[in-house]
């Protein structure tokens, strides 16, 4: 009879420790998902030249970093800044000349740029006929729908235009009249001899037969930061740890895009683009990883920095330049 009780407690013992351990286990997921912190970035665009953001997402990188995402999809460089400014997003994720503009007006709580995504511009020139051996020079005389003035894009097709020896105000037309949004439509509905496009439009264009793609923008512009992450001097300053936590997610997202296959790239981000194909997909991922669009590290080099601000200078949009040390975030 003793043994039998000895039995009996021992077995009520084991399993209240299996409980104890089981709701301690459980206390434990519930605390970390109330730690989540909830960070909101204004993106300037939805596009699969940021795909290494969507795979942070899609294999859950944000929240194994203790960070609840809230993507916000704010079209212009320029809305993305004054959404940061105006403390309606925590984070800012456009080109890295936003933040030059904004010291240059003289912001007191200026952005500061943190990490970056891309290091090539992601638009392709899209051609109404095919031209198997483009040349930038076939450019002359002819109209291209090259963007908002200011942005990136459209300087660095300048920039590109320059240094084939043409004068991009003069030998050539670039259209700056287009929103970003109405590029491919305007050019499918005759605007235009050729047209840079983001990807997927670049495709879509030539799938329905109304352009082909003759070259990459990112290989003739070359290496600059040109879609980063950036927030407010102040939020930088007070939320250390956030930033880190945010950038080792983007850092994963990056080695990820640089150790796997383009398909399975794909696969991982097919449903940040619903109305995208995963064969699509594949092909455009392929592309971007062809030019070398995704840099290895979130860091970037002083001379990719000051290379973007030879760019706007040579496009007439910035009087003075700044320094790398003035909009670098350094912990």
């Amino acid at each position: 009879m003793k043994k039998i009780s000895l039995y009996v407690a021992s077995i009520v013992v084991l399993l209240l420790a299996v409980c104890a351990i089981f709701f301690n286990f459980n206390d434990k997921k519930e605390d970390k998902k109330e730690e989540l912190k909830k960070i909101t970035v204004a993106e300037v665009a939805h596009t699969i030249f940021y795909a290494p953001q969507y795979v942070a997402i899609e294999k859950g990188y944000f929240k194994d970093e203790g960070i609840d995402l809230n993507l916000t999809l704010t079209p212009g460089a320029d809305k993305v800044t004054a959404a940061v400014l105006a403390g309606d997003a925590d984070i800012g994720f456009s080109g890295s000349e936003a933040t030059i503009y904004v010291y240059n007006s003289g912001e007191k709580d200026y952005l500061k740029t943190f990490a970056q995504l891309t290091q090539k511009d992601g638009n392709f020139i899209v051609s109404r006929k095919k031209m198997d051996n483009f040349k930038l020079e076939d450019l002359k005389g002819k109209t291209i729908i090259g963007g908002r003035i200011g942005g990136m894009p459209e300087m660095t097709l300048e920039w590109a235009i320059r240094e084939a020896g043409l004068d991009p105000k003069k030998d050539v037309s670039i259209d700056t009249s287009v929103s970003f949004a109405a590029m491919s439509s305007a050019f499918i509905g005759g605007t235009g001899d050729f047209v840079c496009l983001f990807e997927p439009n670049a495709l879509d264009v030539e799938k329905q037969g109304y352009g082909y793609v003759v070259a990459s923008l990112g290989e003739l512009g070359g290496v600059v930061p040109y879609t980063s992450y950036s927030a407010r001097s102040s939020y930088l300053k007070d939320n250390q740890e956030i930033i880190e936590h945010f950038t080792k997610a983007i850092q994963k997202g990056l080695d990820f895009v640089h150790n796997n296959d383009a398909k399975t790239i794909a696969k991982v981000i097919l449903k940040q683009f619903p109305d995208t194909s995963l064969n699509d997909l594949e092909e455009v991922v392929k592309r971007y990883k062809k030019i070398d669009a995704w840099p290895k590290t979130t860091e970037f080099s002083k001379e990719s920095f000051q290379h973007m601000q030879e760019i706007m200078t040579k496009a007439e949009q910035l009087e003075k330049t700044v320094s790398f040390e003035d909009l670098i975030y350094e912990k």
